[in-house]
Protein backbone atom coordinates (compact mmCIF):
# COMPACT_ATOMS: atom_id res chain seq x y z
CA UNK A 1 0.00 0.00 0.00
CA UNK A 2 2.90 2.08 0.78
CA UNK A 3 6.41 2.53 0.96
CA UNK A 4 6.42 4.38 4.07
CA UNK A 5 5.83 2.84 7.55
CA UNK A 6 2.33 3.09 8.50
CA UNK A 7 1.82 5.23 12.00
CA UNK A 8 -1.57 5.21 12.69
CA UNK A 9 -3.58 5.10 15.58
CA UNK A 10 -7.14 5.54 17.36
CA UNK A 11 -8.32 6.41 20.64
CA UNK A 12 -10.24 3.94 22.25
CA UNK A 13 -13.48 5.90 24.17
CA UNK A 14 -16.82 5.75 25.10
CA UNK A 15 -19.53 8.12 26.77
CA UNK A 16 -18.03 10.27 29.41
CA UNK A 17 -14.93 10.28 28.08
CA UNK A 18 -13.62 13.73 27.05
CA UNK A 19 -12.13 12.94 23.81
CA UNK A 20 -12.75 15.82 22.35
CA UNK A 21 -10.86 17.82 24.60
CA UNK A 22 -8.11 15.08 24.71
CA UNK A 23 -7.66 15.85 20.83
CA UNK A 24 -7.64 19.62 21.12
CA UNK A 25 -5.13 19.23 23.71
CA UNK A 26 -2.58 16.90 21.27
CA UNK A 27 -3.01 19.19 18.47
CA UNK A 28 -2.07 22.46 20.74
CA UNK A 29 0.90 19.96 21.99
CA UNK A 30 2.43 19.24 19.23
CA UNK A 31 1.68 22.65 17.32
CA UNK A 32 3.42 24.39 20.45
CA UNK A 33 6.59 22.27 19.32
CA UNK A 34 6.68 23.96 15.86
CA UNK A 35 5.13 20.95 13.78
CA UNK A 36 2.28 21.34 11.18
CA UNK A 37 -0.39 19.36 12.21
CA UNK A 38 -3.79 19.05 9.73
CA UNK A 39 -7.45 17.76 10.28
CA UNK A 40 -10.57 18.62 12.42
CA UNK A 41 -11.72 19.30 16.17
CA UNK A 42 -15.47 18.16 16.30
CA UNK A 43 -17.47 20.64 18.39
CA UNK A 44 -20.99 20.40 19.26
CA UNK A 45 -23.48 23.86 19.77
CA UNK A 46 -27.08 23.96 21.13
CA UNK A 47 -29.30 23.57 17.80
CA UNK A 48 -32.95 24.61 19.39
CA UNK A 49 -35.31 23.50 21.89
CA UNK A 50 -35.98 19.63 22.10
CA UNK A 51 -33.05 19.23 19.12
CA UNK A 52 -30.05 17.21 19.58
CA UNK A 53 -26.60 19.70 19.29
CA UNK A 54 -25.04 20.56 15.95
CA UNK A 55 -21.96 19.26 15.20
CA UNK A 56 -19.36 20.77 13.54
CA UNK A 57 -15.55 20.48 12.65
CA UNK A 58 -12.92 23.26 13.23
CA UNK A 59 -9.98 22.94 11.42
CA UNK A 60 -6.48 22.59 13.47
CA UNK A 61 -5.10 24.86 11.31
CA UNK A 62 -7.31 27.87 10.64
CA UNK A 63 -9.88 27.51 13.18
CA UNK A 64 -12.54 27.71 10.39
CA UNK A 65 -15.96 25.86 11.75
CA UNK A 66 -17.61 23.98 9.29
CA UNK A 67 -20.93 22.20 10.13
CA UNK A 68 -21.72 18.50 9.14
CA UNK A 69 -25.25 17.40 10.54
CA UNK A 70 -28.61 18.20 9.73
CA UNK A 71 -30.94 19.67 11.55
CA UNK A 72 -34.30 17.79 11.49
CA UNK A 73 -36.38 19.51 14.04
CA UNK A 74 -37.08 18.61 17.64
CA UNK A 75 -37.73 14.97 18.34
CA UNK A 76 -36.26 13.62 15.25
CA UNK A 77 -34.56 10.28 15.83
CA UNK A 78 -32.63 9.59 12.25
CA UNK A 79 -28.98 10.46 11.13
CA UNK A 80 -28.05 13.67 11.77
CA UNK A 81 -24.71 13.45 9.69
CA UNK A 82 -25.16 15.09 6.33
CA UNK A 83 -23.31 13.37 4.20
CA UNK A 84 -22.63 15.54 1.69
CA UNK A 85 -20.59 18.12 4.04
CA UNK A 86 -18.59 15.44 5.15
CA UNK A 87 -17.45 14.59 2.00
CA UNK A 88 -16.90 18.75 1.62
CA UNK A 89 -14.52 19.10 4.25
CA UNK A 90 -13.10 15.87 3.48
CA UNK A 91 -12.40 17.03 -0.05
CA UNK A 92 -10.89 20.37 1.54
CA UNK A 93 -8.72 18.21 3.73
CA UNK A 94 -7.44 16.07 0.85
CA UNK A 95 -5.83 19.21 -0.67
CA UNK A 96 -3.98 20.37 2.51
CA UNK A 97 -2.67 17.04 3.59
CA UNK A 98 0.94 16.68 1.98
CA UNK A 99 4.59 15.64 2.35
CA UNK A 100 4.86 18.73 4.79
CA UNK A 101 2.46 17.62 6.96
CA UNK A 102 3.66 15.87 10.53
CA UNK A 103 0.58 14.98 11.81
CA UNK A 104 -3.09 14.51 10.77
CA UNK A 105 -5.58 14.20 13.31
CA UNK A 106 -9.44 13.51 12.68
CA UNK A 107 -12.11 13.64 15.23
CA UNK A 108 -13.41 10.29 14.67
CA UNK A 109 -13.51 7.73 12.80
CA UNK A 110 -17.17 5.90 12.89
CA UNK A 111 -20.22 5.60 10.46
CA UNK A 112 -18.87 7.81 7.40
CA UNK A 113 -15.80 5.67 7.34
CA UNK A 114 -17.47 2.78 8.50
CA UNK A 115 -19.28 3.05 5.28
CA UNK A 116 -16.43 3.31 3.26
CA UNK A 117 -16.65 7.25 2.96
CA UNK A 118 -16.08 10.31 5.11
CA UNK A 119 -12.23 10.66 5.81
CA UNK A 120 -10.79 7.20 4.80
CA UNK A 121 -9.71 9.00 1.44
CA UNK A 122 -7.97 11.25 3.45
CA UNK A 123 -6.47 8.63 5.98
CA UNK A 124 -5.32 6.96 2.48
CA UNK A 125 -3.52 9.90 1.35
CA UNK A 126 -1.93 10.08 4.27
CA UNK A 127 -0.36 7.00 5.06
CA UNK A 128 0.73 7.07 1.29
CA UNK A 129 2.91 10.24 1.92
CA UNK A 130 3.89 8.72 5.55
CA UNK A 131 2.04 11.25 7.21
CA UNK A 132 1.36 10.02 10.87
CA UNK A 133 -2.42 9.81 11.46
CA UNK A 134 -4.13 10.04 14.65
CA UNK A 135 -8.29 9.33 15.18
CA UNK A 136 -10.68 8.28 17.97
CA UNK A 137 -13.44 5.38 17.92
CA UNK A 138 -16.12 3.73 19.64
CA UNK A 139 -16.51 0.15 20.18
CA UNK A 140 -19.21 0.26 17.88
CA UNK A 141 -16.77 0.91 15.20
CA UNK A 142 -13.91 -0.93 16.17
CA UNK A 143 -14.23 -3.79 14.18
CA UNK A 144 -14.12 -1.65 11.09
CA UNK A 145 -11.15 0.50 12.15
CA UNK A 146 -9.60 -3.46 12.59
CA UNK A 147 -10.75 -3.94 9.05
CA UNK A 148 -9.63 -0.89 7.14
CA UNK A 149 -6.12 -0.84 9.25
CA UNK A 150 -5.75 -4.33 8.33
CA UNK A 151 -3.50 -4.45 11.70
CA UNK A 152 -1.08 -2.08 11.52
CA UNK A 153 -3.47 0.50 13.44
CA UNK A 154 -2.76 0.98 16.98
CA UNK A 155 -5.12 1.65 20.26
CA UNK A 156 -4.06 4.20 22.43
CA UNK A 157 -5.80 4.45 26.32
CA UNK A 158 -8.01 8.02 26.43
CA UNK A 159 -4.53 10.15 27.69
CA UNK A 160 -3.63 12.89 27.15
CA UNK A 161 -0.06 12.45 27.79
CA UNK A 162 0.48 8.78 26.05
CA UNK A 163 -1.31 10.06 23.25
CA UNK A 164 0.73 13.02 22.96
CA UNK A 165 3.87 10.97 23.50
CA UNK A 166 2.64 8.74 20.69
CA UNK A 167 2.25 12.01 18.61
CA UNK A 168 5.34 13.37 18.76
CA UNK A 169 7.43 9.92 18.57
CA UNK A 170 5.77 9.36 15.38
CA UNK A 171 6.73 12.29 14.09
CA UNK A 172 10.36 12.31 15.55
CA UNK A 173 10.42 8.74 13.74
CA UNK A 174 9.03 10.17 10.54
CA UNK A 175 11.54 12.89 10.45
CA UNK A 176 14.40 10.86 11.44
CA UNK A 177 13.64 8.13 8.07
CA UNK A 178 13.00 11.11 5.98
CA UNK A 179 16.51 12.61 6.95
CA UNK A 180 17.96 9.55 6.31
CA UNK A 181 17.07 8.93 2.75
Amino acid sequence: MTDHPLAIAAIRFGDGDRIDELLETVVRAVQSRGYPVAGYLQRETPDGPGCCPATFLEDVSSGEQLRITQALGAGSRGCRLDPQALADVSGRLLTVVDSATDLLVLNRFGKGESDGQGFRSVIENACGLGVPVLTAVRATYEPFWNEFTAGTGVFLAADAETVTQWALGSIALRRQKRDAA
